[in-house]
C-alpha cells in the first residue's frame, strides 16, 4: 500500500482531505499527523476512524526527533502538508507562533523527506498547500496568477511566503519533487467558528453581533471546500513536478454582500421574519494591513488538469447553513472544548 501523510488533517480543509483519500483510495494507506490543537478536531473524521487503510497520529511538526522516527516507522511515500496555522487575526497578536509552525515546521517535514527518501525521489512527491494571500492585494481589477510576485502583508501571510519558498529551494537545491498549490479563502462544512461563514453562522443562531471589518467592502473568492479537495486530488496525482497550482472559486464577493446573502438565507432558514438577521450587521475598527482584495485566475489548473467548481457560490453557502444547522451538537463541542474528552477516549486508553 502507497503511505501517505497528511499533515493537519484534523482540520477543517485536512479532514475532507483525509476523507476523500480514505474512501476513494482503499489501496493507500493514510496517516493524519495533526496536533489538535483549537482548529483540529477528530469529531470531523468520526465516520472513517474505523477504515482499515487509515492511521491518526497525535503529533507537532514543530518535534523535529518524532518526525524522523514515524518517516522510519512508517517509510511514508508522499506527504501533502496543510498543518498551518491560519487565522489572520491570531497572527496578528502572535507572530512567532506562526514562524514556529508555518516556517519551521514546514522546514522540519522537508528534512525528513529529504533524509529519509535518501535521493531515491521515484514515486515520492512532497505537496504544499498555500494560500493566495502570498500575493498581498489586489486593486479592483486584475487575478493573482502563478507568476504573480509575492507580497504578503500579514504576518500569516508572510509566513505561508516563507514556506512556500522553502519548498522551492528544497525541490531546486536537493531536487525533492514537489507541488504548491494557492487557494483562496474556503468555506463549508466543519470549519472552526472563527472564520467570517461558520462565526456569522453562529452569531446569528445566537442572535449575537456580527462584526464586520471597516466599510465591508473587502473583496475575497471564496472556494467550497469539497471542490478544494477534489482539486488537491487532481495535483497530487496529476500535476506537473515543481509547478504551481492557483486553485479559487470563481466567486468574488465584497465582505459586506456576502453578510448581507448570509442573514437572506439564515432568516429561510431559521423561519425568521424577512431582514431580522440583517440588524445584526455591525461596523467595527478596521484590522491593521487588511488586504483589499483577492481574485484567483484558475484556468491553469482548469486547462491542464480539468477542475472547475462544481457549484455556485450560492449553493455552496445553503448546503454550508444547512449542515451547521443539523450539527449544532458539533458547533457547540467545538466551541466549549468538549472534542478533547471525545480524543482522549478514543485514543488514550
Amino acid at each position: 500500500m502507497n503511505s501517505i501523510l497528511i499533515t493537519g488533517g484534523a482540520g477543517f480543509i485536512g479532514s475532507h482531505v483525509v476523507r476523500l483519500f480514505v474512501e476513494k483510495y482503499p489501496h493507500y494507506h493514510i496517516f493524519n499527523l495533526d496536533s489538535l490543537t483549537y482548529a483540529g478536531n477528530l469529531e470531523n473524521l468520526k465516520d472513517i476512524e474505523g477504515k482499515p487503510n487509515y492511521t491518526f497520529i497525535k503529533a507537532d511538526i514543530i518535534d523535529e526527533s518524532t518526525l524522523n522516527a514515524l518517516f522510519k516507522t512508517y517509510r511514508f511515500e508522499s506527504i501533502i502538508h496543510l498543518a498551518a496555522e491560519s487565522h489572520v487575526d491570531r497572527s496578528i497578536e502572535d507572530p512567532l507562533l506562526f514562524v514556529k509552525t508555518n516556517i519551521i515546521g514546514t522546514i522540519n517535514l522537508l528534512n525528513a523527506a529529504k533524509k529519509n527518501w535518501k535521493g531515491n525521489f521515484i514515486n515520492k512527491l512532497f505537496y504544499h498547500v498555500s494560500t493566495d494571500e502570498v500575493y498581498g492585494t489586489l486593486g479592483e481589477t486584475g487575478l493573482f496568477t502563478e507568476t504573480t510576485a509575492y507580497n504578503p502583508n500579514s504576518p500569516y501571510s508572510a509566513s505561508k511566503a516563507s514556506s512556500d519558498h522553502f519548498v522551492r529551494a528544497y525541490g531546486e537545491t536537493y531536487g525533492l519533487p514537489y507541488v504548491i498549490t494557492n487557494c483562496s479563502n474556503n468555506y463549508g462544512q466543519n470549519q472552526f467558528p472563527e472564520k467570517l461563514i461558520p462565526l456569522f453562522i453562529n452569531n446569528i443562531i445566537n442572535n449575537k453581533e456580527l462584526p464586520v471589518y471597516g466599510d465591508g467592502n473587502y473583496t475575497r473568492d471564496w472556494l467550497y471546500v469539497k471542490d478544494h479537495a477534489i482539486a488537491i486530488d487532481l495535483v497530487f496525482h496529476k500535476g506537473k513536478q515543481g509547478n504551481t497550482y492557483n486553485i479559487g472559486g470563481l466567486n468574488e464577493w465584497k465582505n459586506i454582500d456576502l453578510v448581507q446573502l448570509l442573514c437572506q438565507q439564515m432568516d429561510v432558514a431559521l423561519g425568521r421574519k424577512k431582514g431580522i438577521s440583517e440588524k445584526l450587521i455591525t461596523f467595527v475598527k478596521d484590522r491593521p494591513g487588511h488586504d483589499l482584495r483577492y481574485a484567483i485566475d484558475a484556468s491553469k489548473i482548469k486547462n491542464e488538469l480539468g477542475w472547475t467548481p462544481s457549484v455556485t457560490f450560492e449553493e455552496g453557502l445553503k448546503e454550508t447553513i444547512y449542515w451547521y444547522l443539523n450539527n449544532q451538537i458539533w458547533l457547540n463541542n467545538v466551541t466549549s472544548g468538549a472534542y478533547q474528552s471525545y480524543y482522549k477516549k478514543q485514543y488514550c486508553n
